[in-house]
C-alpha cells in the first residue's frame, strides 16, 4: 500500500511539473511573439496563434511523459 501513494505522489509531482513548464513556455512564447498571445487567440481569433499555442502545448507533454517514462 506504501508504494501505492508513492506512485501517486510522484505521478502528481510530474502534473504538476508539467503545468508549470507549460505556464514558463506560454509566457516564453507570449514574449518571442509580437503583440499579446493571449489577446490574439480569445479576441482577435487568430487561428494561427492557437495552432502555435497547441504545439507548444503537445511538445510540452510529450517531453513530460518522457520524463515519467
Amino acid at each position: 500500500m506504501d508504494q501505492f501513494f508513492q506512485n501517486v505522489l510522484n505521478s502528481a509531482a510530474y502534473a504538476l511539473i508539467g503545468v508549470v513548464m507549460f505556464g514558463l513556455a506560454f509566457v516564453v512564447m507570449d514574449v518571442l511573439t509580437p503583440g499579446k498571445l493571449w489577446d490574439e487567440i480569445s479576441e482577435k481569433r487568430n487561428t494561427a496563434a492557437a495552432i502555435l499555442i497547441g504545439s507548444v502545448a503537445i511538445a510540452i507533454g510529450i517531453i513530460v511523459a518522457a520524463a515519467i517514462h
